[in-house]
Parts: structure tokens; C-alpha cells; sequence
């Protein structure tokens, strides 16, 4: 049956190619013939090239495509044109001049969530919950000791890898899912407020893997009432992944509501004396009231920003922390230039570099903003699309409801902008130079969280502050070194959800004796 379907699609798509090409002929407005530069669209041929191309495969092409019809240019995927720009003032003009109009995201994509959602009371309304409750500055030391905790188990896994070799053969330690079990764990109990074990954790890192890695195949929402019939399979193993979902995760949101009503002023995990309630995620979402149907959220709504706000606060941060130690590894004299600045700063014999000691170490800051220029966590951002036809630059013609989207990776390293741009130089962002004010409300020379109105709420703050915290204390505890086989760390990239090594990192880590 599948394979009907399958024929029978290809068959439709000369049938809708031809019609549009009829209806784009006789019926097209003439504004229309403004839209910026487009490569040779042949219908139904390039639809199915661009099908066939995986997202590292599509990116060095569309880059092609900049190089010869320029900053902003139209590709005609799917039965609508999706504009793609790459200049950094072209962009400034789209995400912070023309904010409101380039806020909301493709009807495809609306969910309850923050980054999904089209733009209106919803939208907001989830948004401001999560910047008052959770990312403002004055909440950021109520989790001080929960990313203490989460420092705690990284370090431990680190150290009781090294000790596992011998003086003769030290071990070389792949640090990649220890990143990633870290910050899972921080960011789960953000969300939760309870101390999971490793094995819950786990098993909630499996089922988003799951769904993350099989999301293509379960995009069953064209024509869902006949592809539930048509693909039997694929719906029988979604419904399996979403349940076991809602087993893992409902039981923690309940938990919280139960507290809620009964009015504890505990966490969840009592095994702690001197635990103290720690405002969760899923806290501030119980009592939430969506202003257009006047109601609260759903169980399920709830466990979809709570999904959203774990997986992207862990995946992102976990790359780019990965992404610094290889920079840190390839090149130890800035490795030893940062140890020497956290030094001056921190106290000799000093177990641990205290969150408030981030500040006074610049070098820090700008190995972390050199990290994300070169190494951006998100090459593109959630596509936009506009409520209103624009005309960007006095020149290119952006009709609404057409999907616009930025190369955020182009942008930070574009030798226009950048001296050597493919480079590691934390120096850029130190020593009187000018100050990139990455949030992109002045300018826009680097956007690792996107700007404007849809920038990504935990990124500016809280990505930079667990990024500083971990790189310093990493690099405090430990000299990281190049693995035993004397192979030079590969910068290689592969793109997926985020930008990922292609060959994960392997080091020798030595304790330092300071």
C-alpha cells in the first residue's frame, strides 16, 4: 500500500508543478516579479533534488547560490518559495527594523510553544512567563547550586575515566555524551525541580533521541487521516514513542502539581537535608491561562514546552561546550592563557571557579563568543514568515506568507566582517576592540540565538553563563591535551538539529596542580 502512495505522489507532483506554473503565468502579480534572484527553477526536477539533499548537503549549494545572484536569494522548495538571507545588514533591517513583520512562524509549524507558536498573545504570553520566572538575572543564583550539582557529576565521570588507564597508557576520554548527559541532567531539573537518577534520565534522554532522530519519518500530518491508514507502521511506532513519552514525563508534572496543591515547600527528592525548593519549569506553567481561549494548559502542552525547553537548552549548550574544548585542545596557548587569567582571579588551592568570578575573567568570555561565531550551534534558524509584503533595501520584494530564513554560520564567518574569519581568535572580542553586541538589536555581525523578537530566550543568558561556568572549571580542573595517537583535532562539521563535530573529541585530560 505504501508503495501506491508513493506512486501515486509522484505522479501528483507534474499535476501541482504544472498547475502552479499555469497560475503563476496568467495570474501572478506583478510585484511578484520583484522577488529577489533565483538559481534555475526547472519544476518537479529540482523539487525532487532538493528532497534528495540532507541539510549538510543543502548548505555549501544555497552558499553557492549567494556567491553568484547575491545577499538574499529565492529557492523553490515545496509548492511555495522559501527566501534565504545571508547579508548582515539585510538581515538587521528583516529581524530588528521590521520585527513585528517578521515575527510569525509558517501555519506548519504552530504548537503551544515558544519557539513554534505564531506571533500574538500566545506567543507571548508563554514567552514573558519563562524570561520573568526563569532567565531574568535575579533567578540565575536560585540555580547556583543545582549547576553545582550537575559540574559535580560531570568532574566525577571525567576523573574516574582518567583513572581507569595507567601512568603507561593514559586514557583518551570522548567527552561528547558526558557533555551531553550534563547538561540533559541540568536542564531536566530545571524543568522538573527534582534530582533525577541517572537512570530516569536516561531513559528520558532515549525517548526525545527517539523522536528527534524520527521525526522525518513521523510527518504524518499531510492528509494524517489517510496516512494513518497508509503507513500503519510509522503511526503504530509514533504512537508507541508518544506514550512512552507521557509514561516518562507526565508522572514528573503531576508530581509538581501535587505539591502545588498541597502547598509543600520542598523539592520533589527528599533524600537531602538541606534541599531547598527550587522554582521548577513545570512550576510556572501549572496555573498559566492562555489569554485568546481563556484556559489553562493541557497536560500535553505542558509536556511539549517542557520538551522544548530541555532540548534545546541541553543539545545547544552541550555542542557548543564540546566545539571550545576542541578549540581548547588544538591550540594550548590559548588553553594556557585562559588557565593563567582564571588564576589570577581565583584563589590558589581553590577546588571550584565560583559563578561570580565569571566576570572578572574577559578571556573567558571572548573564548566562549569565538566559539559561537565560528562554531554557531544552529547554521539556520526556525523559519519566519511575514504578516505583511515588505520591501527590504528599497530593492527585494518579500511577499507574506512566504518562509524567509537566515544563514546564521555565513554570517559569522564572512571575511567581509571578520579578519581570517575561519580562524580561532578569542583575541577579537578583547583588548579595546569593538564590542559585538550579539543579541543584534544595533547591529548584526554574528547571530548564534537569532535577533529580533523570535532571538532565543535562554541563549543571551543563561547559555552564556552555563558555558562560562563549565569551560572555566574544566579548564581550572584539568589540562586537556591531543589523544595518545598525536592526530590533530578534526573541525570537521556535521549538521543535523544543531552543528555537531563529524569526528567527536578525544583528549587526555592531567589534573592540574595548582
Amino acid at each position: 500500500m505504501e508503495s501506491w502512495f508513493i506512486i501515486i505522489t509522484i505522479m501528483t507532483f507534474p499535476i501541482a508543478a504544472l498547475i502552479k506554473v499555469i497560475l503563476n503565468v496568467f495570474f501572478q502579480p506583478k510585484q511578484q516579479i520583484r522577488l529577489p534572484p533565483s538559481p534555475v527553477n526547472i519544476p518537479i526536477i529540482r523539487h525532487l533534488i532538493w528532497l534528495r539533499k540532507t541539510i549538510t548537503e543543502l548548505e555549501p549549494i544555497i552558499s553557492s547560490f549567494h556567491k553568484s545572484l547575491g545577499p538574499i536569494i529565492t529557492l523553490h522548495i515545496g509548492l511555495r518559495p522559501t527566501i534565504i538571507i545571508t547579508d548582515h545588514s539585510l538581515a538587521h533591517k528583516a529581524l530588528v527594523q521590521n520585527s513585528a513583520v517578521f515575527a510569525d512562524r509558517p501555519q506548519a509549524f504552530a504548537t503551544v510553544s515558544i519557539g513554534s507558536s505564531l506571533y500574538g498573545s500566545t506567543w507571548r504570553i508563554l514567552r514573558r512567563n519563562l524570561m520573568s520566572n526563569l532567565l531574568n538575572s535575579s533567578r540565575f543564583k536560585s540555580y547556583s547550586q543545582v549547576r553545582k550539582w550537575s559540574l559535580d557529576i560531570l568532574l566525577n565521570r571525567l576523573e574516574s575515566q582518567r583513572k581507569s588507564g595507567d601512568q603507561k597508557l593514559p586514557v583518551c576520554i570522548m567527552v561528547k555524551d558526558m557533555f551531553q548527559y550534563t547538561m540533559f541532567s541540568l536542564l531536566v531539573f530545571m524543568c522538573f525541580g527534582d534530582k533525577l537518577d541517572e537512570e530516569q534520565i536516561k531513559e528520558i534522554q532515549r525517548v526525545e533521541n527517539l523522536v528527534l532522530v524520527n521525526i522525518d519519518r513521523f510527518e504524518l500530518n499531510f492528509w494524517p487521516r489517510l496516512g494513518k491508514i497508509l503507513f500503519r507502521k510509522q503511526w503504530s511506532e509514533f504512537l508507541q514513542i508518544e506514550k512512552d513519552r507521557e509514561d516518562i514525563l507526565l508522572p514528573l508534572i503531576r508530581a509538581r502539581k501535587k505539591m502545588k496543591e498541597e502547598g509543600e515547600n520542598k523539592t520533589v527528592n527528599k533524600d537531602d537535608d538541606d534541599d531547598e525548593y527550587v522554582l521548577s519549569y513545570a512550576d510556572t506553567l501549572l496555573d498559566l491561562q492562555l489569554p485568546d481561549e481563556k484556559r489553562k494548559l493541557t497536560e500535553k502542552e505542558i509536556l511539549i514546552l517542557c520538551e522544548e525547553f530541555v532540548n534545546a537548552g541541553s543539545d545547544s549548550t552541550a555542542a557548543a561546550l564540546h566545539w571550545i574544548m576542541a578549540n581548547l585542545v588544538k591550540d594550548p596557548i590559548i588553553q594556557e592563557k585562559l588557565f593563567m587569567e582564571i588564576k589570577s582571579v581565583v584563589p590558589n588551592g581553590e577546588e571550584e571557579v565560583k559563578e561570580d568570578d565569571l566576570q572578572k575573567i574577559p578571556y573567558l568570555k571572548a573564548v566562549v563568543l569565538e566559539a559561537l561565531r565560528r562554531h554557531p550551534p544552529v547554521h539556520f534558524v526556525l523559519p519566519h514568515t511575514l504578516r505583511q509584503d515588505v520591501v527590504l533595501d528599497d530593492k527585494y520584494f518579500i511577499p507574506k506568507n512566504v518562509d524567509v530564513n537566515f544563514m546564521v554560520a555565513d554570517m559569522g564567518r564572512d571575511p567581509k566582517v571578520w579578519e581570517d574569519p575561519m580562524a580561532f581568535k578569542p583575541e577579537r572580542f578583547v583588548g579595546g576592540r569593538e564590542v559585538i553586541d550579539i543579541s543584534g538589536s544595533k547591529k548584526i555581525s554574528m547571530m548564534p540565538f537569532g535577533a529580533g523578537r523570535r532571538i532565543c530566550p535562554a541563549g543571551h543568558g543563561f547559555a552564556l553563563l552555563h558555558l562560562e561556568y563549565f569551560v572555566a572549571n574544566l579548564v581550572w580542573k584539568f589540562e586537556w591535551k591531543l589523544g595518545t595517537d598525536g592526530d590533530d583535532v578534526d573541525l570537521s562539521e556535521t549538521l543535523e538539529f544543531i552543528s555537531e563535530m563529524k569526528n567527536p573529541l578525544q583528549a587526555h585530560i592531567c589534573p592540574r596542580i595548582k
